[in-house]
């Protein structure tokens, strides 16, 4: 078959900007996805911190209290239907996306009235997520208490886990535990990963506190827990006198932080990094205006883009 020079120049063409499309892609799949905790912006509105999040290039946004309202599912932006689609349009609008949401959900302890309302909150929580096309709802572990056995908190870590998974499954949710309070050895976490095995839950890796806690290298934590890490709280420590820890701009602490971002990096993390500034539980920390604009500007100079 002959081509004419008209039809080689058309499809020429459409080869250039096929390839011009596809490179888009492959540079735009290779960027990381961005996000923050409203944790650090206490005192914004909703719509403050999507266009916050909108102006500085981030992807998404995990929900941990609106205005200081804890309890997500009760927030004005959610609490009806015109008010959640009113506040899905903005998002979307401003494209983004909810990428998790914190429940204050912990399952350490036995059967009894305290668990039960644990649950109620995390099954809610995980309601909410279904109805905003929000991936992940985060629970804690969270301690091991004195008076009790230590494989036995594991197990009814455990237990909770697996029993929200399998609610969780029907509305396209995870849950994920996070790597926090007590739960800080990787071998404490994983053992507790393996008794909850279910593709409805995972991880969400707080290098952070993690590290603050154990020393454990990232590297040794991420070869134990990479199959479970769906989602990950990104912040820095200057590590003081008597154990006291200081929160500061993102590289500027003690955190072997980048050496976690850049292995998710190289072994395909799909995920997003989500910074978690404290300011919710450490009002003496600088302004979300500052801090957050920073982490965007840090991570982008890190990944080069």
């Amino acid at each position: 078959m002959t081509y004419s020079r008209k039809q080689f120049l058309q499809n020429s063409a459409i080869l250039v900007a096929a390839s011009m499309t596809s490179s888009s892609f492959i540079l735009l799949k290779d960027k990381p996805l961005l996000a923050f905790s409203t944790i650090g912006c206490p005192d914004w509105t909703l719509k403050q911190a999507i266009d916050f999040a909108a102006l500085h290039k981030y992807s998404g946004l995990e929900i941990r209290g609106i205005n200081r309202q804890l309890d997500l599912p009760n927030a004005v932006e959610f609490n009806s239907p015109d008010h959640m689609e009113s506040t899905l349009a903005t998002m979307k609008e401003k494209g983004l996306k909810f990428v998790n949401l914190g429940a204050s959900a912990a399952f350490h302890m036995p059967d009894g009235p305290l668990r039960d309302k644990h649950m109620k909150e995390a099954k809610s929580f995980i309601d909410l997520a279904q109805q905003i096309n929000c991936p992940f709802v985060r629970v804690f572990p969270n301690e091991f208490p004195k008076d009790q056995d230590r494989n036995k908190t594991m197990e009814y870590v455990a237990n909770g886990l697996r029993t929200l998974g399998d609610y969780a499954k029907s509305r396209n949710v995870t849950v994920l535990m996070e790597t926090h309070g007590d739960f800080s050895t990787s071998d404490d976490i994983l053992k507790t990963m393996k008794a909850a095995e279910h593709p409805n839950v995972g991880l969400v890796w707080d290098i952070s506190n993690m590290w603050t806690e154990t020393k454990e290298a990232p590297s040794i934590v991420y070869k134990k827990l990479k199959k479970y890490i769906r989602h990950t709280h990104i912040k820095d420590v200057k590590l003081l006198a008597g154990d006291k820890l200081q929160y500061v701009f993102l590289g500027q602490g003690d955190v072997p932080v980048f050496d976690a971002i850049d292995l998710l990096s190289k072994n395909g993390y799909k995920g997003y990094y989500s910074f978690e500034w404290e300011k919710l539980w450490h009002p003496e920390l600088s302004e979300p205006e500052l801090a957050i604009a920073d982490y965007a500007k840090v991570m982008k100079k890190h990944f080069k883009y």
